[in-house]
């Protein structure tokens, strides 16, 4: 689904999503993610594009589970004070670049509603040279992918009749932290105001929050 937006410097970001994801999924919310964008400069745009900048900025949210936020951003210094405040208001913190991008790896993912053919999905998909398939308790399945060999595997599933309900290339924690209570509200609410600010690209996190206080929100 292509869809347009702009953040600073009148840049034209085109959605790399290929179906909608609900802010907020029904099964526990394992990450928390915008929709990923690629930057798409027209020719009459690439001066207002040179002031601009990739920022990533790192830190931990309530009960200790990682935050990643990345931005596009012409004010670096601002951008970071409206992040740090963001996270102090909420119960979190600000790290040093570094302290929690080594808990999250790219890949290529692909999921696939309830109902679908796990067995029959899993043998195309390992055929097709995905890395991993992985069932979800609510009967969805996610299939993973080189970054490189997204693409392709992508191809070839949807060749023998298995059109992911989302594919995007993005960072997927190699643990999780799950939250309760007060600790789990004060995180939802954490990355909602991470969300909301307008530079932000994509925020991920490694927490894990059941539908039951996700509804209290």
């Amino acid at each position: 689904m292509m869809a347009s937006r702009t953040l600073g410097g009148q840049i034209w970001l085109v959605s790399t999503d290929t179906g909608s994801r609900a802010r907020r999924p029904r099964r526990k919310r394992s990450a928390c993610r915008r929709r990923r964008f690629t930057v798409i400069i027209p020719a009459c745009l690439a001066e207002a594009r040179a002031g601009s900048h990739s920022v990533r900025y790192e830190g931990y949210g309530p009960g200790g589970a990682a935050v990643m936020v990345e931005c596009v951003t012409e004010d670096r210094g601002g951008m970071g004070a409206r992040v740090r405040r963001a996270f102090l208001q909420h119960g979190g913190r600000l790290g040093a670049d570094g302290s929690v991008s080594y808990l999250f790896n790219t890949v290529g993912l692909m999921t696939y509603p309830p109902g679908t053919d796990e067995e029959r999905l899993m043998k195309a998909a390992l055929e097709a040279g995905a890395e991993d398939v992985v069932p979800n308790g609510d009967g969805s399945v996610e299939v993973l992918a080189d970054p490189l060999e997204f693409d392709a595997v992508r191809a070839v599933l949807t060749d023998r009749g298995f059109e992911p309900a989302t594919a995007e290339v993005t960072q997927r924690a190699a643990t999780t932290v799950v939250l309760s209570g007060e600790e789990a509200v004060s995180m939802v609410q954490l990355l909602d105001a991470l969300e909301g600010l307008d530079e932000v690209r994509d925020v991920y996190s490694n927490v894990e929050i059941s539908d039951e206080v996700l509804a209290r929100v």
